[in-house]
């Protein structure tokens, strides 16, 4: 999984970055964890900066519960407890899944655009209905370069050209068959139930213009995880720790107790 280690500080600070991305993601923000704290990046199997097309199987990486058995084992391997998880996109959901099997390895989970599901049903507005997924999809399958870089350019959101461009790159480096069997997991998930099942704190981050996550999942999703929770909004699209990383920090450095 690409893991490393940098930084020190009596707090642990676990950063998995969401699909189509790989740990590079988190550039803006790493040097100034790392002046606070121990700071954990990694890649997850389906990342393009994985070089070992072996290491993805479909059938096993069918559901959250085996990138969140990932991450456990992950976790037990570097003798890691009590940890600040802070999960974008997909992981925050599959931070979620993994407290509910080990909670003692999470001391809270701050979860970045994070969504328990995508497509709207009577009473939860998740941000697309199914012809949108199948036409998406469709794309990836047809065209992959083509479909990653429209898609690039609407998950990161206007003005920001460079952060685009790096996205885009990353969704490139994917296996075309790779990334469309996590986007067919990630899109038609219904991870609702699992909310109610968790008992770590969390810090849920929402952006005002996120083309994937709806401002309301947030409230949400605070509604129905038992534990104590709070919703931080942010001005940007769905990468805040790329084109917002000053007020991301802001956020990040009230949970963790930290000036910025």
């Amino acid at each position: 999984m690409n893991a490393r280690t940098i930084g020190s500080g009596t707090d642990t600070v676990v950063l998995a970055h969401g699909f189509g991305t790989d740990q590079s993601v988190w550039d803006n923000i790493v040097p100034f964890l790392t002046q606070r704290c121990q700071v954990v990046l990694f890649d997850w199997a389906f990342s393009g900066s994985v070089k070992d097309p072996t290491l993805f199987d479909p059938v096993k990486y069918s559901t959250f519960d085996a990138f969140a058995d990932d991450l456990i084992s992950l976790l037990d391997e570097m003798n890691l407890k009590s940890v600040f998880f802070v999960g974008h996109s997909m992981s925050g959901m599959i931070g979620c899944v993994a407290s509910t099997k080990r909670p003692e390895l999470f001391t809270r989970l701050i979860l970045v655009g994070a969504s328990p599901r995508y497509i709207n049903v009577e009473g939860y507005e998740g941000g697309f209905e199914i012809p949108d997924v199948e036409q998406l999809l469709s794309s990836m399958e047809s065209n992959f370069h083509q479909w990653a870089s429209s898609f690039a350019s609407l998950g990161v959101g206007p003005g920001d050209p460079i952060s685009v461009d790096k996205y885009k790159k990353c969704l490139q480096s994917m296996r075309p068959e790779v990334a469309l069997s996590v986007a067919k997991l990630v899109f038609y998930s219904d991870q609702r139930n699992v909310l109610e099942k968790v008992v770590i704190p969390c810090t849920i981050i929402q952006t005002t213009n996120d083309a994937a996550v709806p401002v309301s999942v947030g409230d949400y999703m605070m509604k129905m995880i038992k534990a104590k929770s709070t919703v931080e909004i942010i001005e940007a699209g769905h990468f805040p720790q790329l084109t917002a990383h000053v007020q991301f920090l802001e956020v990040l450095s009230g949970v963790l107790g930290f000036d910025i």
